[in-house]
């Protein structure tokens, strides 16, 4: 859903005390998220930057592991193996400030090692507002301004608590990529990522005293959507508005597609003639496109199409020109919620990031979460 830019920028981190907190509707424990790092992989790297205490499906310290050491995690007939220790799972929980490593990565928190099919999942237990240090410099541009970078951070706290309330999955609430939130550890952690988090402590968008399901995405190429033309059940606060998007990079784009990459989702036309928009959205997005061709004609979706040739978005058209397709589109993303560039674009003209929010989450108010 979302923007993706690597900046070489150094900051010098600090590891602050950990937080617990609470719903302002009711009381509950420490608010902790659990992110899949790692999802059913043979083996794994993994550490920790202080002594660590090593505990098995009960709960019970069975061991302790040195800092800044690597020791490999396996499956072991139905189990979990880490440094000559086997348990159906595995916790590995650092003492003092330290920090995890698992796979490539740093992490705030502590991590437990689980059995999914035939191999091992890694799960982060890290603090909510911890998890946004990362998320909000992997989501989006650590240089914007700061109400910009308030605007994301809410949204972010705001999802990751929505999809917390709502997983179904018994082993975690969100994973590492776009599916949920971009989230890469101390390696997207910046000092205006801090202030942005530590700025909007707890603070998070409701409806009817709920969070919502505060979607975001890179760019809408002008006017965002409502959610029920993309997805499915109408929201309130998910509603089609102007976006401020234009200085986006991805406002407008255009690609040189092969048609035989068509086949990649339909086969079986023969030699395709014309792509034929059938059903848009309100705004022009692709719901699903005729593929019109020699021997006959099949429907496909445009979230389909926009895979197979790797697209930006489903808002664009498409108009053969040899044996290659001429792709002109715009925005980045879905279209729903939070559009980066226009919040960007809004920031960067003096709008406070409350005001932000309530222009792309439209009939939502802001609540707060508060330190216990």
């Amino acid at each position: 859903m979302w923007i993706k830019f690597l900046l070489k920028i150094t900051s010098k981190l600090s590891f602050i005390t950990f937080f617990l907190l609470i719903f302002t509707t009711s009381a509950q424990a420490a608010l902790e998220l659990r992110v899949a790092i790692k999802k059913g992989v043979n083996n794994l790297q993994i550490g920790s930057s202080t002594p660590a205490v090593i505990k098995d499906s009960t709960r019970k310290t069975i061991g302790q592991v040195d800092g800044m050491n690597s020791f490999v995690a396996k499956p072991s007939g139905g189990k979990v193996s880490l440094a000559g220790w086997n348990s159906n799972s595995i916790w590995l929980e650092p003492s003092g400030d330290g920090v995890v490593w698992v796979g490539d990565r740093w992490y705030r928190g502590r991590v437990l090692l689980t059995r999914q099919g035939s191999g091992i999942t890694a799960v982060n237990y890290v603090d909510m507002e911890d998890y946004l240090y990362s998320v909000v410099g992997a989501e989006a541009v650590p240089s914007w301004p700061q109400e910009a970078l308030k605007a994301q951070a809410v949204a972010a706290r705001t999802y990751a608590l929505y999809k917390r309330n709502t997983s179904r999955n018994s082993v975690f609430d969100l994973d590492t990529t776009t599916a949920t939130q971009v989230y890469k550890g101390l390696g997207s952690e910046y000092t205006t990522t801090h202030q942005a988090v530590q700025a909007t402590n707890g603070q998070i968008m409701t409806y009817n005293n709920q969070p919502i399901l505060a979607v975001f995405h890179s760019s809408s190429g002008g006017h965002t959507e409502n959610v029920e033309d993309i997805w499915t059940s109408p929201l309130p606060y998910l509603r089609g508005v102007v976006d401020y998007d234009q200085t986006s990079p991805v406002f407008q784009w255009n690609k040189s597609v092969s048609l035989s990459s068509i086949s990649r989702v339909v086969g079986g036309v023969g030699n395709i003639r014309e792509l034929r928009a059938q059903k848009t959205t309100p705004q022009g997005r692709i719901i699903t496109m005729q593929i019109v061709g020699d021997r006959s004609t099949k429907t496909v979706a445009g979230s389909d199409l926009r895979s197979a040739l790797d697209l930006r978005s489903t808002l664009f058209r498409v108009s053969p020109s040899g044996n290659t397709l001429q792709v002109s589109g715009r925005g980045f993303g879905h279209g729903l919620g939070l559009s980066q560039w226009g919040t960007y674009y809004l920031a960067k003209n003096n709008v406070d990031y409350r005001q932000i929010l309530g222009h792309y989450y439209q009939n939502a108010r802001l609540a707060t979460m508060k330190t216990r």
